[in-house]
């Protein structure tokens, strides 16, 4: 971790893409896969750093900033879809040598969990998905500012508000934190690449099957919504 900036951890070549990652934790427990979700300015660091201390006793917990996001080299040409972000995710675990760990997704990371749950069961022993994407539904309005975010302190804090159920959690540092990331130099061209106008087709991208979904035989966690 950097003493500069905390989002800046240890750094590893997944299948060609040098990856920022932060790895924490050791123990015989099956590792541990924190995927985090596609809001404006995120990064490992900022969806999990409450998390991770509390996970990491007694278990190796590794959470990576996806292609396209965060710290992670943006590769030129990359096409920004579900089928990337899978390949980038398998490749990372193949990368620290982990056969199989238990997937934790937030929002989209929780689409990303699902569908490596799908295509690389193996790969894959139990998952929890929060808030997750991943199957068919009706682009919300929160969900469509999220995509069309347009940079700014105060913009950056109402989404953050909007999605948090204790807004106690959100802190002017925090957002001040997403909003820097939210404008380094390559981002928000990559962002605005994932996810144009109309953004439907993006949900609709990132949904598995539902017969896929149903066959799935992986302990699984859901929390969603309010309660």
């Amino acid at each position: 971790m950097s003493v500069e900036n905390p989002e800046i951890g240890l750094r590893i070549d997944a299948g060609g893409i040098d990856t920022n990652y932060h790895d924490a934790g050791q123990g015989s427990a099956t590792p541990l896969l924190l995927l985090h979700g596609s809001g404006p300015g995120v990064t490992a660091w900022a969806n999990w750093r409450l998390n991770i201390p509390l996970l990491a006793e007694g278990r190796r917990v590794v959470a990576p900033d996806m292609v396209g996001f965060g710290y992670t080299e943006r590769p030129e040409g990359i096409r920004y879809n579900l089928d990337t972000w899978v390949k980038h995710a398998i490749d990372f675990l193949d990368a620290l040598g982990i056969e199989q760990a238990d997937v934790v997704g937030n929002s989209y990371g929780g689409a990303l969990a699902l569908a490596m749950a799908i295509r690389h069961p193996q790969r894959v022993r139990r998952l929890v998905l929060m808030g997750a994407a991943g199957v068919d539904f009706e682009l919300t309005q929160g969900l469509d500012d999220v995509w069309g975010y347009a940079p700014s302190v105060e913009g950056m804090r109402h989404l953050m508000d909007s999605f948090a159920y204790n807004k106690a959690l959100i802190s002017d540092e925090l957002a001040e934190l997403r909003y820097r990331a939210s404008i380094r130099p390559g981002y928000q061209e990559a962002f605005a690449q994932m996810f144009p106008a109309p953004r439907q087709r993006w949900v609709d991208a990132l949904a598995s099957a539902e017969a896929d979904i149903r066959a799935l035989d992986k302990e699984t966690l859901i929390i969603h919504g309010r309660e």
